[in-house]
């Protein structure tokens, strides 16, 4: 059966979809941008500001469902522009160990909601 995962210390939707979908051990979250979840305005003073406000919000997500970083199996970043990719990467590698490190692509877009520049979605198992 699945279980809607939503949290406070994350972004409220701003659609029609959840924070988060819990199938059985398996947790599919929706993408992530840049909103501080207690004021709902953007973080982009810089792609790295922004990038840790994504990874912070999903570490939100990811504790509402009990789970951390270290379950996270797949991750998807879509960029803006790949031109930012190292210093996206930079960030998005300071939260994982990298012996353990998800699968994941990283694909350049042609826009993003709100009009931001990075967005992730991850893929977390807790074995």
């Amino acid at each position: 059966m699945k279980k809607i995962i939503n949290t406070t210390k994350a972004p409220a939707p701003i659609g029609p979809y959840n924070q988060a979908v819990k199938i059985g051990d398996t947790l599919y979250t929706s993408g992530q941008i840049a909103l501080d979840p207690e004021t709902m305005e953007l973080v982009l003073e810089s792609i790295e500001a922004e990038t840790s406000q994504v990874m912070e919000n999903m570490k939100a997500v990811l504790e509402a469902a009990e789970m951390t970083f270290e379950n996270v199996v797949k991750s998807t970043i879509f960029i803006m522009d790949m031109n930012d990719f190292a210093r996206i990467n930079s960030v998005y590698g300071s939260y994982f160990d990298e012996k353990t490190a998800p699968a994941r692509e990283t694909v350049q877009v042609a826009g993003l909601p709100k009009g931001v520049n990075v967005e992730i979605s991850m893929i977390a198992v807790k074995e």
